[in-house]
């Protein structure tokens, strides 16, 4: 039975980068499959974006938006670091050792700002909710975090009676940038309650991943019956089926997103070294945003191997799209963190939609390699030379139509909306 459901996220158009595509796709999908979706956001004069992609605003026509205003102490932070951008997750914009100013506005938002500075979201977007729902019933209001400070609207609008899910994109206080706020023991002890209370009342908590959600059903003593697991997926639409087979002169390699210093970089560097000392030229491409000190050492590195490097920045997401069917194979990278089993990024269904081969670092038993593995796209390894001796063996192509269609966006949809009546 069609519903109709109010999507609640602070990532959408014009706000670019991973956290908008999840529900900006299935939000899509739902629509298809006859639902009515509407979208509480925040008021793009209001947010703090790490970026933005106005391109993204064509997809979400036909989706009823409702934003509201917001209050966000990252206005505050820029002033205060005079950093003329926001943050992007895991501070992969301010790498390297942070100085005093920084630590001072790391701390602050890590013990007053709980769960995170866009909570002064909150209060507009109750209000909204509840006017909204007044005017024409919801069947179901869904919560996406990151920030999880969403979870705290759902929270309080099923205090008036709406049903409500909680979407977890990724963990809460584990989250691997958890430590860089340097909590107190008051204030973990504080976000810890904040998500055990999201985690015991939410009618159903999605997550992207089998480990995220052993990782959350701990939380609350085991019982897995709430909790399912709703991956992330690609829109066949975004890709040209007409792309002709890559016809580049040096073997390419492409990585799209961000690139911090938690990620096996090490691995990365011996693999090239391996490879171009090996098998001769490779040429990477970065669209994204890497470390300051990760781009540096791949410049360093083309200085001594036949290796060329070249940094595009961060694209729009169609040339980001294009760019992935245009290379010989790409590379994906898993952080080196706690829990980095069940990452499961939206890059990596990007990846699979593109049907290049991928190959790259990360755990050898985790939810992404199995992925891979499953539909023949490619693999992740541990060691260096096993990696460059894959590499240099790849198949010219990743995982065939019928293999990934399973993760596109109205499959996951479909999926998802077995759960809507139980």
């Amino acid at each position: 039975m069609p519903k109709r459901i109010l999507v609640a996220t602070y990532y959408w158009p014009p706000a670019g980068g991973p956290g908008v595509q999840r529900w900006l796709k299935t939000a899509q999908a739902l629509v298809q499959l006859g639902h009515d979706v509407e979208v509480l956001t925040v008021d793009p004069d209001y947010a703090t974006y790490p970026l933005r992609d106005k391109s993204l605003m064509a997809e979400a026509n036909g989706i009823a938006v409702h934003a509201t205003k917001a209050r966000d102490w990252f206005g505050a932070y820029q002033k205060l670091t005079r950093r003329k951008e926001v943050p992007f997750s895991g501070f992969a914009n301010q790498a390297g050792k942070p100085g005093p100013i920084q630590r001072l506005s790391r701390w602050v938002r890590g013990n007053f700002f709980l769960p995170d500075p866009r909570r002064g979201w909150n209060r507009y977007a109750i209000a909204e909710a509840l006017r909204q729902h007044a005017q024409k019933p919801y069947d179901l209001v869904v919560t996406s975090g990151p920030p999880h400070s969403t979870h705290l609207i759902g929270l309080e609008l099923q205090r008036h009676g709406l049903r409500w899910w909680a979407d977890f994109r990724d963990p809460w206080t584990d989250i691997y940038y958890y430590r860089m706020f340097y909590p107190s023991a008051w204030a973990r002890r504080r976000d810890a309650a904040m998500e055990r209370a999201v985690l015991q009342q939410a009618e159903r908590v999605l997550t992207v991943s089998d480990d995220l959600k052993r990782l959350l059903v701990s939380k609350v003593g085991g019982d897995e019956t709430r909790f399912s697991v709703v991956p992330n997926g690609y829109d066949p639409a975004d890709f040209n089926p007409d792309a002709p087979a890559p016809q580049n002169a040096v073997r390419t390699l492409v990585y799209t997103g961000t690139l911090t210093l938690d990620y096996p970089l090490d691995a990365l560097y011996a693999a090239l070294r391996i490879y171009a000392g090996q098998h001769g030229a490779l040429h990477l491409i970065f669209a994204g945003r890497p470390a300051a000190e990760a781009a540096q050492a791949l410049s360093r590195l083309q200085k001594e191997l036949p290796l060329s490097v070249e940094f595009k920045g961060y694209l729009p997401h169609a040339e980001s799209v294009a760019l992935l069917q245009g290379a010989d194979a790409l590379l994906l990278l898993i952080p080196e963190l706690p829990n980095n089993r069940g990452i499961l990024t939206g890059k990596l269904f990007e990846y699979l939609g593109s049907g290049r081969p991928i190959w790259g670092f990360g755990p050898v038993d985790g939810d992404a390699n199995a992925i891979l593995q499953q539909t023949c796209a490619g693999g992740l390894f541990d060691d260096p030379q096993s990696a460059a001796d894959a590499l240099a063996q790849w198949p010219a192509q990743g995982a065939d139509l019928e293999a990934r269609t399973r993760y596109t966006r109205l499959g996951i949809a479909r999926d998802l909306s077995a759960y809507f009546d139980k």
